[in-house]
């Protein structure tokens, strides 16, 4: 985007170009580490961060980069009795795209009965025939790809900078543990109720804004530990 100035074409390129990166440190970094346990696939996820942040930094700076809007998605339009900013009824809308074929896929098709089948027992699906590694290259691939759509959708709405992840992964963290581990509803509802807490809190109890969320999270780990969706171990 910042070569060519086009948002569309960013949009285009960025998640499959991403997407194989993705797949790229899975086959040969994770899958690797996979037998180890979680803790080390996260560990190591972090320090891929971290040394791709460093390496930007050193190549480009550090300087923050304004993403103007494209022209056909600037401006406003009458909603709900206001004016809303389109470029915010763009991002609701491709969200909603968004989980609403995560929903299908994962719910109501072959492909979506078997990641669930991996992630609830890889050994057994495994035992059946099924590519595992195959299914875990395809899904974290898909991640990244979305990671990164998500990024340049993101960028005209927020400024661009090393640090524009960081507290995107401290909100899936809080997240995750309030929906449950694996549920794609548990992630859409807490998804909603992180967002309400944080305009919320910005915009009566701006210094303490944040911490409505560790609150939240607070409480559903001491009366639901496997979160609201999330079944027990």
């Amino acid at each position: 985007m910042h070569l060519t100035g086009s948002f569309w074409l960013a949009l285009a390129v960025a998640p499959p170009l991403v997407g194989g990166l993705g797949m790229l440190v899975e086959r040969f970094l994770l899958r690797r580490i996979h037998a180890f346990g979680h803790a080390y696939e996260l560990l190591l996820t972090f320090g891929l961060f971290y040394m791709v942040s460093e390496t930007t930094r050193w190549i480009w700076g550090s300087y923050t980069l304004q993403v103007p809007m494209p022209p056909a998605l600037a401006g406003s339009v009458p909603f709900l009795g206001g004016q809303y900013p389109v470029y915010r009824l763009f991002i609701l809308g491709i969200s909603a795209l968004i989980c609403l074929g995560m929903a299908v896929a994962l719910l109501r098709t072959r492909v979506g009965i078997i990641i669930r089948s991996t992630v609830s027992d890889a050994q057994m699906v495994s035992a059946l025939g099924i590519n595992t590694p195959l299914v875990s290259l395809g899904v974290f691939g898909s991640g990244s790809a979305l990671a990164a759509l998500a990024g340049v959708i993101a960028a005209p709405f927020v400024q661009a900078d090393l640090s524009m992840g960081v507290g995107i992964l401290v909100d899936l963290f809080v997240v995750i543990v309030i929906g449950g581990f694996g549920s794609l509803l548990g992630a859409l509802l807490a998804s909603l109720m992180i967002g309400e807490l944080q305009s919320f809190g910005i915009l009566w109890f701006p210094e303490f804004a944040m911490v409505f969320e560790f609150l939240l999270m607070a409480a559903v780990l001491i009366l639901r530990p496997q979160g609201l969706f999330g079944e027990k171990g």
